[in-house]
């Protein structure tokens, strides 16, 4: 693993543990060369995934633009980081075990929204009205309107 701060290809792991969930092994790293500390997280990968944009364009998954915008719209909400790395883990595998490596945004954001209308139903309406485009408060009304309505 190369050193972040100085570029040195020689680190040495100082300590190795699985994070909350199992799903990944979290490791301390020192650099041999310039001392300084960090640490990696690793991950099993079942394939390489890549997104079909609505445009057209295809582009490597990543995990970590997920993450971002489920922690945006879980922002201030009451939920820890431990559940919040569990939900990213359950959609990562449900994508990886579809059996696809072409997975289309509309499915990403389809997978999100139903995971989280599950976990918190404020994260819910943030996360569709940036992923449904709501141009106006009466888009809001009529999507928070059906939320109640359902059973």
């Amino acid at each position: 693993m190369r050193c972040p701060f100085c570029g040195q290809d020689d680190t040495a792991v100082k300590d190795s543990r699985p994070t909350e969930d199992g799903a990944a092994i979290r490791r301390r790293r020192a650099c041999t060369a310039c001392g300084q500390r960090f640490t990696t997280i690793e991950r099993v990968q079942l394939r390489e995934l890549v997104v079909i944009k609505s445009d057209g364009r295809r582009v490597p998954f990543e995990r970590e633009k997920l993450a971002r915008s489920i922690r945006i719209a879980l922002r201030k909400r009451p939920v820890e980081e431990e559940r919040i790395e569990r939900i990213l883990n359950g959609i990562v595998r449900k994508l990886e075990a579809s059996g696809e490596t072409d997975i289309t945004s509309k499915q990403i954001g389809e997978l999100v929204m139903e995971t989280l209308k599950e976990v918190d139903e404020v994260a819910y309406v943030r996360f569709a009205s940036v992923y449904r485009d709501f141009r106006e408060a009466k888009d809001f009304g009529a999507f928070v309107g059906a939320l109640g309505e359902e059973p």
